[in-house]
């Protein structure tokens, strides 16, 4: 069978390869990686500039097989030169090779030798416009956010995912998804991972509007992992210039979700919100009357959550409501 699929791959006409593809699917990991040593990859890898939807979806399954769970594939396939075409699958008008472009992108991402090679390729900006695309799938699209936040781990790759416009369109995308979704979560991971590395990606964040808005609104209603994302990005932005963002984060009601979110949060979110509402409370450097005054209720709050510890009930949360409101008068 082994030695069929080689000679099929490389000499066989277009059933044939199609066969030998979708054989080499089927077989065991240690039969593929000794096929992979015979030199299946090349030719697998230019059955992708066919026209051939059949014969491209065969492939790539193929590869996508070859690729899993050996690094030494992963490279051999990209060196093969995979990323080009795969970047033209990309853009094609074929959902399934749409999805199967993007999951062989990320699984070959994933590899730390890779990352480089596929970034200089022109992929992020693609990409970043891929999540634009309506006619996306959901899991084209949480692939997509998956491989640019692979990507995103080798931080020279990281200003030319800044660059590429992915600030707004992630903000974009948390904005308009429900924020309990698996997709709110993995945009909101990447948009934490970038903004922490980078600060270009912090202050596009903070200067970007209604941005520090949706974050609040992940803390509230976003999964736990969304939440803790959220609240560690608000704290970044609350570090860089606690005087010119405290106010606005306050104004947009943040403290009741923070202040939950330090009661029954991660053990990461619980330590962050508490150290944002730390930051919040600081408000000694306001001048005039009327200002100071608001902010005398936000330290009156504080000072009730302090005495309160961990036994913060609906009357504590009411009292923050009214602060909020009062803030916005």
């Amino acid at each position: 069978m082994e030695e069929l699929v080689v000679e099929n791959l490389i000499q066989g006409g277009r059933e044939a390869r199609i066969q030998a593809a979708t054989e080499l699917s089927k077989l065991s990991s240690r039969q593929r990686q000794k096929l992979a040593e015979r030199g299946v990859i090349p030719p697998l890898v230019s059955m992708l500039h066919s026209q051939d939807y059949e014969a491209i979806e065969a492939a790539l399954l193929a590869l996508l097989g070859l690729a899993s769970g050996s690094e030494r594939n992963k490279i051999r396939i990209v060196k093969a030169g995979v990323i080009p075409v795969l970047l033209e699958l990309l853009q094609c008008q074929n959902e399934v090779l749409n999805e199967l472009a993007i999951a062989a992108m990320l699984i070959l991402s994933s590899c730390r030798g890779n990352k480089l090679a596929i970034a200089s390729s022109g992929a992020v900006q693609l990409l970043v416009e891929a999540l634009n695309v309506s006619s996306f799938s959901f899991q084209a699209r949480l692939d997509t956010i998956a491989t640019l936040h692979s990507l995103s781990t080798c931080h020279q790759i990281v200003p030319l995912i800044v660059s590429s416009g992915s600030i707004y369109t992630l903000l974009e995308l948390i904005h308009s998804s429900e924020k309990s979704s698996e997709l709110t979560e993995k945009a909101v991971a990447l948009l934490e991972n970038v903004v922490s590395t980078s600060e270009n990606a912090l202050q596009e964040t903070a200067g970007t509007g209604g941005a520090i808005r949706v974050l609040v609104e992940a803390v509230e209603e976003g999964s736990h992992q969304c939440k803790e994302h959220a609240v560690g990005i608000l704290l970044h932005i609350c570090q860089s210039c606690r005087e010119k963002y405290r106010g606005l984060i306050l104004r947009e009601g943040a403290m009741p979700g923070l202040l939950q979110l330090s009661v029954d949060g991660t053990w990461k979110a619980k330590n962050m919100a508490r150290e944002l509402l730390m930051h919040l409370r600081d408000c000694s450097n306001y001048g005039s009357t009327s200002k100071q005054s608001k902010h005398e209720v936000v330290e009156e709050i504080m000072q009730a959550i302090d005495a309160e510890g961990e036994k913060v009930n609906g009357s504590t949360l009411r009292l923050v409501e009214e602060m909020i409101a009062k803030l916005r008068t």
